[in-house]
């Protein structure tokens, strides 16, 4: 039983949670409670560590116990101490380690999503649980995104990083990858509407943060611009709420509806 927040355990998972260039160097990220647990063994994802307390649900029990019998080390913290290590308000009484090792992209994806400089974390989350439920095939994060696997993008994401090849990438890596696909540009009121664009072909598209908007390399990338018509009126839509649109319009678009 781990009693103390300055157990060498507590302190890693602590580190992890609150810095990119610890999870960086550790090859690690900590995802918290019961729902992301489910869905990071079902993946068979690598755990380095699970940290439980006896607030943990039975449910939450039989997870630890999963974990342990994959040979994965399990320990019991104090409640007060788990909540040391938490980045959650409302903690579960469970917190797993996991390597840091994302899915391989296909090599010829044929829809791909873009976050240009997306800062705020609940946002990129919402969009990689909207890419990954619209069948998206990968999503390319330039430097200028906030961390994919900062512990409020993990929670956002709710398992989508399980499912989805997420990659962090240079632009001049992301325009390499991007060769063989139409870019499109989504941009408030410019190009034509995401209903007049042709979503079935080979694309990739790139969705810019609210403050900023589109980025020079990402207007450089850009073989169109499209817009989602409001006609209720508005400047903008949140970057989630418009990457989920137009994510939605691919896969409308290629069920033929």
């Amino acid at each position: 039983m781990i009693t103390s927040a300055q157990n060498p355990k507590i302190k890693w998972a602590r580190a992890l949670q609150a810095q990119s260039r610890k999870r960086r160097e550790a090859g690690a990220f900590v995802i918290e409670g019961v729902r992301l647990a489910e869905e990071a063994l079902a993946a068979g994802w690598e755990a380095l560590l699970v940290l439980y307390s006896d607030e943990l649900s039975e449910r939450g029990r039989a997870l630890v116990e999963a974990f342990a019998a994959r040979g994965v080390p399990v320990e019991a913290a104090t409640p007060q101490v788990l909540r040391a290590a938490s980045d959650t308000e409302t903690p579960q009484g469970l917190l797993v380690i996991l390597t840091l090792k994302p899915l391989p992209a296909p090599r010829e994806p044929d829809f791909v999503l873009i976050p240009d400089g997306v800062r705020d974390p609940g946002n990129l989350g919402t969009m990689l649980r909207s890419a990954a439920a619209a069948g998206a095939q990968a999503v390319f994060c330039p430097p200028e995104t906030v961390d994919a696997f900062a512990p409020k993008v993990v929670r956002a994401g709710m398992g989508a990083h399980f499912r989805l090849p997420i990659c962090v990438l240079r632009w001049d890596e992301i325009a390499a990858r991007l060769q063989t696909l139409q870019v499109y540009l989504a941009a408030a009121g410019e190009g034509v509407s995401i209903y007049q664009a042709n979503f079935r072909q080979p694309l990739a598209i790139i969705v810019g943060g609210e403050a900023q908007g589109a980025s020079r390399e990402a207007r450089r990338l850009a073989t169109e611009v499209v817009h989602i018509p409001m006609p209720g009126g508005g400047e903008s839509l949140n970057a989630a709420v418009a990457a989920s649109i137009l994510l939605f319009e691919v896969a409308r678009q290629r069920a033929g509806a």
